[in-house]
């Protein structure tokens, strides 16, 4: 994430995106409808610094992706593939790198996120989806990795697209830039869920992860993270083993643990707007 924290002052002009923070829940809303919310280098910059934002901001305590307009993203800007192909090999991989920079911020974002995804889903697009925690879409989104059409590859969001619908999934799509359904992506595991009411279906994704432990959270992100290449070895054994010890003995992990016992909610619940009101089961248990 950003090495110095961003202030709202920072994001007082925003021109491609915008966004909100109510009862722990902020929304980062591409806002360039007119254009069917294409990417360029004005919008990656802004995404990067509102994600910065609410990555630091203790308010804040998940993220909803979202988009304005019939279209979630058609993908690169023409304007900006305009500039690209004027610039030399050093200014291509700067811009390059301003992309790379927006896919990992939201990958390694300390706190869940989930993309609410509506009509085109092309290109870049495909990489913020798979770069989130949750994708939900409706019935009639299309997803599509066209960059062979224009002699291009998906070279920046391939770790992530990859990373969701596999390897040889991959190879189809990318190879043959073919659109796919909702229900294709839902089962190359691209998006979670199909809803044509996208925050009524988020609603209860948002309550639940509301209800969770911040630490615990964030921890399991970073878990899964170091977890990705399949392998488990000696060093899997070890970290896994450090990690919930770890956890345990901390302030959050103690806080939880005591609260169960006292059939009582944790304080993060506690200050909750709205908090749960059931009460953990005694069956539950962390290994």
């Amino acid at each position: 994430m950003t090495n110095l924290p961003i202030t709202p002052q920072e994001l007082s002009n925003l021109q491609h995106v915008s966004y909100t923070l109510n009862d722990g829940v902020a929304e980062l809303i591409l806002d360039r409808a007119e254009v069917h919310n294409a990417f360029d280098e004005v919008m990656i910059s802004e995404m990067i610094s509102v994600l910065g934002y609410f990555a630091e901001h203790k308010d804040c305590q998940l993220l909803v992706l979202k988009a304005n307009g019939k279209n979630f993203s058609a993908g690169a800007d023409l304007n900006w593939m305009r500039k690209q192909a004027q610039m030399d090999f050093e200014q291509n991989l700067t811009d390059a790198k301003a992309l790379a920079k927006l896919m990992h911020d939201l990958d390694t974002f300390p706190k869940p996120t989930i993309a609410l995804v509506q009509g085109a889903a092309f290109g870049g697009a495909l990489g913020l989806i798979c770069a989130s925690d949750i994708a939900i879409a409706t019935t009639r989104a299309s997803f599509c990795l066209s960059e062979v059409k224009l002699g291009l590859i998906p070279a920046v969001i391939s770790p992530y697209v990859a990373r969701a619908m596999g390897n040889r999934a991959s190879r189809r799509y990318m190879l043959t830039a073919e659109r796919f359904s909702a229900d294709t992506a839902l089962k190359l595991n691209v998006i979670h869920e199909i809803s044509d009411d996208l925050d009524a279906a988020a609603k209860p994704m948002i309550e639940a992860l509301l209800a969770n432990s911040p630490q615990g959270m964030a921890w399991v992100k970073t878990l899964l993270s170091r977890l990705e290449d399949g392998v488990i070895d000696q060093n899997t054994i070890d970290y896994t083993s450090e990690r919930i010890a770890r956890i345990r003995v901390s302030t959050e992990g103690q806080e939880g643990l005591n609260a169960f016992f006292e059939k009582r909610l944790p304080n993060w619940q506690q200050a909750l707007s709205t908090p749960p009101t059931q009460k953990p089961s005694d069956t539950q248990g962390a290994l």
